[in-house]
């Protein structure tokens, strides 16, 4: 139920009137390995450096954007003569963990905000 209620939050962040992305995952800065895990799922890579180990999880999804509309008949029927655009969107989030607590996060990608 948890993994639900994380779930919804991180889709709500992408909203205006909803907490950040930043600001719901600072919730697991201290967090065990085991809760991190519990509530975010398997991570899709996991490597360890040192005394540390990093736990990486990967959010993608394609959006597809409509043409601006055009006059008169176009390539794809009635209206626009442009395509449609796809666009690639990607998130991974990658937690440090040292001593079985979680230190702190990194975001990188185009839809991390």
């Amino acid at each position: 139920m948890r993994r639900i209620a994380l779930f919804a939050a991180l889709l709500a962040a992408g909203c205006e009137s909803g907490p950040s992305r930043e600001q719901v995952l600072t919730q697991f800065i201290g967090a065990t390995e085991q809760q991190l895990v519990q509530a975010m799922g398997v991570p899709n890579r996991t490597f360890a450096t040192g005394d540390a180990n990093f736990l990486a999880y990967d959010e993608r999804r394609t959006e597809l954007i409509a043409p601006p509309p055009g006059p008169g008949w176009g390539w794809w029927g009635w209206g626009s003569p442009w395509p449609a655009t796809v666009r690639q969107l990607v998130c991974e989030t990658t937690f440090e963990v040292a001593q079985g607590r979680v230190r702190s996060f990194m975001l990188r990608g185009n839809a991390c905000g």
